[in-house]
């Protein structure tokens, strides 16, 4: 699966470098929705079939809570270490940090702040997504299910949503759902925050 996932992101650059006109760019999100749409849809009769998996998120009680904490507050640190090694403002590298891989949002946050800041934001949760789709696979079946969800930041809600319910199991997908949902609510909330200090 991580290699027809990278297969199809070097082959979706070639296509778009080489064959398809300028304008064609105008439907790719129409496209995109179509296909996320689709794919959760799948992942949702996926979870609706397994009658125990409610019950069992139900008895995890807040428990299901440490996972989304820990993947914000890592996101964050991680951005700051990012900062040290590359001599940047740790309020700036915080920042970007905690998009949490959401590249559209947190981009378009820190465009006013500053336009380098901007496009730095953008290439790195591009890239965390990307490895993020690649790692799942491998880090399900050797490090664990949880850990898998870790990686994936915000994006455990959507685009990845599909490939950790393909390599771990009903639970997780939904712990993984839940886990996105938070840290997708939280990055619009905790960047402007970092950004002041």
């Amino acid at each position: 699966m991580s290699l027809k996932i990278l297969l199809s992101i070097f082959a979706g650059i070639g296509l778009g470098y080489f064959f398809l006109p300028s304008n064609f760019l105008q439907y790719t999100d129409i496209v995109i929705d179509i296909g996320l749409c689709l794919l959760l849809f799948f992942v949702g009769i996926d979870i609706g079939r397994q009658k125990d998996i409610f019950s069992n998120i139900k008895t995890m009680g807040f428990k299901i809570l440490l996972v989304p904490f820990g993947i914000i507050v890592g996101g964050i640190l991680g951005g700051i270490f990012g900062g040290i090694v590359l001599s940047m403002p740790l309020s700036e590298a915080g920042a970007i940090g905690s998009g949490l891989g959401w590249y559209t949002l947190s981009s378009m946050m820190v465009a006013g702040y500053s336009t380098e800041l901007s496009a730095l934001a953008f290439l790195s949760n591009v890239i965390r997504e990307v490895i993020a789709l690649i790692l799942v696979p491998f880090v399900a079946k050797h490090i664990g299910y949880i850990e898998s969800i870790s990686i994936c930041g915000a994006t455990a809600m959507d685009t990845a949503l599909p490939v950790i319910s393909k390599f771990t199991d009903s639970q997780t997908t939904i712990i993984a759902f839940i886990s996105g949902l938070i840290s997708t609510i939280s990055v619009p909330i905790i960047l402007p925050i970092i950004l002041r200090f």
